[in-house]
């Protein structure tokens, strides 16, 4: 008999998928390549200090590309094995390693409000739950992304822009009079806050819908 631990039967495939074939050599996936190189770049610049207008440029560039690989895909039908995989890898990677590179950074008497647990969060969910996706999908179940997941997503786009731009005198001593710059920081504190908060509940939300989908098919 079934259980909650057995898994359900794989769904049949005609064959083993193509990752690298003529149709994997589309704009979008180029697109996606093209975040990676961007995310290697970024890590550079924020290793290096003094870089941080830039770096959070570069990851508002990277974040648009996200947008625009997954908008020509469906728009033109160039959707790809090789793009299911390596786009949320580029995802998970530029996410998890800004938020690496930049706990515990200071700059001066500047920090980036990034601590090593609100890191350890967010990179464990990303890691969690991608692994999860990957198994139930390897058996054909349902595990698109939710409202939470993309509000999450949405967040970390956010926050990692103002963490850079928080590590920036040059930006700090130019804002605009009516934001001081300890209203500035506040806000970056409550998009890092804001961040972990809805990782947590996605992350949840995301183990009990596996579960259940996982108890249906097991029955």
């Amino acid at each position: 008999m079934p259980t909650l631990l057995t898994p359900p039967p794989p769904t049949q495939s005609s064959g083993p998928p193509q990752l690298f074939d003529r149709k994997a050599l589309n704009l979008p996936n180029l697109i996606t390549v093209s975040r990676f190189v961007l995310a290697m770049i970024l890590f550079f610049l924020i290793d290096v200090d003094g870089w941080w207008r830039t770096a959070a440029g570069l990851f508002v560039l990277a974040a648009f590309t996200d947008f625009l690989d997954g908008y020509l895909a469906r728009k033109y039908g160039q959707i790809t094995v090789l793009g299911r995989i390596l786009d949320p890898f580029v995802d998970k990677l530029i996410i998890c390693g800004s938020f690496i590179f930049l706990q515990g950074k200071t700059s001066g008497d500047l920090t980036s409000g990034v601590t090593g647990w609100m890191t350890f969060v967010i990179v464990a969910r990303e890691m969690f739950i991608t692994s999860l996706r990957a198994v139930l999908e390897q058996y054909g179940r349902d595990f698109s992304a939710k409202w939470s997941g993309k509000l999450k997503m949405f967040l970390q786009c956010v926050a990692v822009p103002l963490c850079l731009l928080s590590l920036s005198e040059l930006f700090l001593a130019d804002l605009p009079a009516m934001i001081s710059r300890s209203a500035f920081l506040a806000i970056r504190d409550a998009a890092l806050w804001l961040t972990v908060g809805i990782t947590v509940y996605s992350g949840v939300e995301y183990v009990v819908r596996a579960v259940r989908v996982w108890s249906v098919n097991a029955e």
